[in-house]
């Protein structure tokens, strides 16, 4: 099963480590769940895990963006004609949309087309235990 999160789950796992973003990161970081990426998703992870605000440890920074270019698999997205309320979400739906990814999770899922396979952090988990 392959994944594309959405930068505000991970934001949540890394602030909440009880979590349901945290339990989907820990699947993603034991190899259970492969996560995809390109450069655009890369670059806003750094961008927003980097920010003052959410005093994320740095060190939790390194791993996470190690273990995407290590184990994540990469992919180039393909443009979509879908308008978005919120721009910034568009990377993450045009890569669900290029690559072969099961799910797109988002803790945002008003921001996004209404899709069977985006969801949200509790709907994956639901979804993965039945």
């Amino acid at each position: 099963m392959k994944i594309v999160l959405d930068t505000n789950v991970i934001v949540s796992a890394l602030l909440c480590p009880q979590s349901l973003p945290a339990k989907i990161l820990g699947l993603v970081l034991n190899g259970t769940i492969g996560i995809v990426y390109d450069n655009n998703v890369l670059l806003e992870y750094i961008d927003v895990l980097n920010r003052e605000k959410f005093k994320i440890n740095k060190e939790s920074i390194k791993v996470i963006f190690e273990f995407m270019k290590n184990d994540g698999e990469y992919t180039i997205s393909i443009p979509r004609n879908v308008k978005f309320a919120d721009e910034d979400d568009r990377i993450f739906y045009e890569l669900y949309k290029s690559g072969e990814v099961d799910f797109l999770i988002t803790g945002n899922i008003k921001h996004f087309p209404k899709e069977k396979n985006i969801v949200t952090p509790k709907e994956f988990i639901e979804i993965i235990n039945n």
